[in-house]
């Protein structure tokens, strides 16, 4: 039997709501409406706040602000019903992945914390809501992270042979991420930075959100010294399971980095970060995932025509948008949430261990029931 869910996602590149509603029919999916709502420039500023690592916060600032996304986003969700013309009852649940604000999965007290109170979106649509999907399956000793992974073998798997073409599915978004799909496997991680330090580094020299088709980027020439030692990191050559965040690769982290190399420009500096993304990126499916035959890409990154471009010129093999499968690279994540809502509803678990790492498969999410329950 059919059933409508909605999705709602916001990431960590900060930008707004991406609200997805979609129609499950057996393994078919179909993206029935999709709303992105813009967050403004304050609620941008007041979460960027909120999100910098090791710096202290108010409760207050933070409780007002848990609120203040929950409202935007039950607000988000009740547009995408009136633009696609459909009521609230004939939706089964909402699957909200909140704004994450902190994700550290290698404490000794490890934890990911996502904000966007699910109580009030529940409470303002009437609609059962499934959130705060990440702790689950870090209570189970996973990373939290990335989750997408299961919801892109539901989905390519009905478009590739995989028996014929193992793929490579990247999400390029603040932080990048790898979904390696074969006929009896799925691998997945964060690769690194995606687009969270070219946008830092463009907000500050640009006075721009982003480096609008990395022409900015482009127009410099990345310093190979400087590449190679943003590579030095740890992070990159450690062994999956693994995940990163905004609190790791921040602006800190940057300018730590940059710190012996005084003589670059900005815009090759912007040039170096983007190098550094296609590199990680390229890199983690030839280390991992070398036999890919075909990397197909979503997320905001798509539309960074340079980073496109740098990334097909080192991988062997064809690299497209998911556009060219009849899905909106904008829209995946936003559908994926839809999907491990519906995922909990059905008793069934949302996450895979062998990409995040936990000991067992587990339902995510927490259930806070609509008007008339779940």
């Amino acid at each position: 039997m059919p059933e409508l869910y909605i999705g709602l996602m916001s990431g960590t590149s900060l930008d707004g709501i991406d609200a997805a509603l979609v129609n499950f029919d057996g393994d078919a999916i179909e993206l029935v409406d999709f709303l992105y709502a813009p967050f403004s420039d304050p609620i941008k500023k007041r979460i960027k706040n909120i999100s910098q690592a090791d710096r202290p916060i108010l409760l207050s600032q933070y409780g007002s602000l848990d609120t203040q996304l929950g409202e935007l986003f039950a607000k988000s969700a009740q547009q995408l019903l009136n633009k696609a013309a459909i009521p609230h009852s004939a939706v089964t649940a909402i699957g909200s992945h909140g704004q994450t604000v902190y994700h550290a999965p290698n404490l000794t007290s490890p934890f990911s914390l996502q904000i966007g109170d699910p109580n009030i979106i529940a409470e303002l649509t009437g609609i059962t809501t499934v959130a705060d999907f990440r702790r689950r399956d870090v209570a189970a000793k996973g990373q939290g992270a990335p989750l997408v992974p299961a919801f892109h073998q539901a989905i390519f798997s009905g478009i590739f042979d995989l028996s014929q073409q193992p793929v490579s599915i990247v999400n390029i978004g603040g932080i990048a991420n790898i979904s390696h799909l074969t006929e009896h496997n799925v691998l997945g991680f964060d690769t690194g930075p995606g687009n969270t330090l070219m946008d830092e580094w463009a907000q500050k020299h640009m006075n721009q959100s982003y480096d609008e088709r990395g022409a900015w980027a482009k127009s410099g020439n990345a310093d190979s010294r400087l590449v190679k030692h943003f590579k030095n990191d740890p992070y990159f050559t450690s062994e999956p399971p693994k995940s990163t965040g905004k609190e790791y690769f921040s602006m800190g982290w940057l300018e730590s980095k940059l710190a012996s190399f005084p003589q670059c420009t900005a815009k090759d500096i912007q040039a170096s970060l983007c190098q550094l993304t296609a590199d990680t990126i390229s890199q983690a499916i030839q280390n991992h995932a070398p036999l890919t035959e075909h990397t197909v890409i979503c997320g905001g990154g798509v539309h960074n025509e340079y980073l496109m471009q740098l990334i097909s010129n080192t991988l062997q093999h064809p690299v497209s948008s998911t556009a060219e499968y009849g899905i909106n690279p904008d829209h995946v994540e936003a559908i994926a949430f839809a999907w491990l809502a519906r995922q909990t509803l059905h008793n069934l678990p949302g996450n895979l261990t062998q990409v995040t790492g936990a000991r067992k498969p587990v339902i995510l999410g927490g259930i806070y029931p609509g008007e008339k329950g779940y």
